[in-house]
């Protein structure tokens, strides 16, 4: 597969679910960082930074951290408590998306 097939894929990844998520009025900073950390991946892959296995899993890593804030909104109300644990899980997601960044190997 190129790399333009590859990125043209991530980019499809990136931005459908994007759509299919509802981002919260109560969570802000959370959708920010969720709509940064993607932007970091899609960069990464459109740099070369990325393979496309790694681009994927950091998606589905994306994606628990959607899904952990759409159950915590699901109340109505996102508590201080599940910002934090929402808050935590983006620190893991970020610290992987640099990992894989950087850790040399590179798409093809």
């Amino acid at each position: 597969m190129n790399k333009s097939t590859i990125v043209a894929v991530v980019i499809a990844a990136v931005a459908l679910p994007g759509l299919a998520y509802a981002q919260t009025a109560s969570t802000p900073r959370i959708d920010q960082r969720q709509e940064n950390q993607e932007k970091r991946i899609e960069q990464g892959v459109k740099s070369g930074e990325l393979n496309k296995k790694e681009a994927t899993r950091l998606e589905k890593g994306q994606a628990r951290v959607q899904k952990m804030e759409d159950k915590a909104a699901a109340g109505g109300k996102v508590t201080t408590k599940e910002k934090a644990h929402i808050g935590h899980a983006q620190n893991v997601q970020s610290r992987r998306i640099a990992r894989e960044k950087h850790d040399n190997q590179k798409a093809k």
